[in-house]
């Protein structure tokens, strides 16, 4: 089997590509600008190819050959808050770029599918967690603009040209990986900061407070990235799913409060728990994915639960201080630079 990752250096993508070729992928192809990722997240592997650069820029398409069987679109602009700060970032990272690919991939033949990751916070409705068949035109950020749009060319790709493409729509994916600051600084403290979960467990293990929004009770649903990855493999292997979406979520719903809780309690932490003001951007309140259709259409239920993924991202964290310390500082530098 031959399979594209765009956006495979990033933290879901280099979790995939292991995947791929610890089920023996013959070639796995990635492509990569390392806006959001670092080359070292890729284990070495020859029959792994990287191939740096955007895959909206028209050498990087041209160079793709109808040699895939499996096409994975991980690439983004991480993430709302980014996208708030700069719109157009967004969208030449997160919208042209689906574009661009399923432009170039309808006329690719040995294709059997295509996975489209999508957000989670796209179709939920007023903050209350309910999932909705149609989705809002009111949303938060243009990071779910651009998601919401990506999902619609799914569709029309599919229905037009034939395109095998399924939607996996994301929860809050978080596991051993995830490398705060990964890529290049931009703009924000968002860069670095930008998922709860790595961010308190980094500070955890360096004894600072943990800092929540509110009074902690607005609810995500925490999915690890191993679950993800089973969830991205069968959505490639199911027949009879193009054109479909499908939740990769646990199903469980976790206070940003319990969260922190539990993170300082793994971690030995004293420091506590501070409260930060509610971002004004956010309101999405309570949010947790469905699992029915994905359990009963993929065979697909999450299996690792969340103290447990948790001890495992702090052994990961810790036995990757140095890299993480070493992306931080790097965002640092340059912010104090440009200041």
């Amino acid at each position: 089997m031959h399979a594209l990752v765009v956006g495979g250096a990033g933290f879901v993508g280099s979790n995939l590509v292991r995947r791929l070729l610890a089920d023996g992928a013959e070639r796995v192809v990635v492509v990569d600008n390392f806006l959001s990722s670092e080359p070292d997240n890729l284990p070495g592997d020859a029959r792994l190819e990287l191939r740096e650069g955007s895959i909206a820029d028209d050498a990087v398409l041209d160079a793709l050959g109808d040699e895939f069987e499996h096409a994975f679109h991980l690439a983004t602009y991480h993430g709302n808050q980014s996208s708030i700060a700069d719109p157009l970032a967004d969208h030449d990272n997160n919208l042209l770029t689906t574009l661009k690919l399923f432009e170039r991939l309808r006329g690719f033949r040995r294709l059997e599918r295509v996975v489209y990751a999508s957000a989670g916070c796209v179709l939920v409705k007023g903050g209350d967690g309910t999932e909705v068949d149609v989705a809002p035109l009111d949303l938060d950020s243009p990071y779910q603009i651009s998601k919401l749009a990506g999902e619609m060319y799914a569709l029309h790709y599919h229905r037009t040209h034939g395109l095998p493409v399924a939607r996996a729509r994301f929860q809050n994916v978080y596991g051993p990986g995830e490398v705060l600051g990964a890529g290049r600084w931009r703009g924000t403290p968002a860069t670095v900061w930008r998922n709860v979960t790595p961010t308190f467990v980094y500070r955890a293990l360096k004894g600072l407070p943990l800092c929540v929004h509110g009074d902690g009770s607005a609810t995500r649903d925490f999915v690890h990235v191993d679950d993800v990855v089973e969830g991205l493999v069968r959505l490639a292997r199911t027949p009879g799913v193009e054109g479909e979406a499908f939740n990769l979520a646990s199903g469980v719903e976790t206070s940003i409060g319990e969260l922190a809780q539990t993170v300082n309690e793994l971690a030995g932490s004293g420091a506590g728990i501070e409260e930060e003001p509610v971002r004004g951007w956010d309101r999405s309140l309570h949010r947790v994915g469905s699992t029915a259709k994905s359990r009963e259409r993929l065979g697909f239920a999450a299996s690792v639960a969340l103290r447990e993924g948790l001890a495992g991202t702090f052994e990961w964290t810790r036995a990757n201080l140095g890299r993480i310390e070493r992306c931080i500082e790097r965002h640092a530098e340059h912010h104090a630079a440009v200041a």
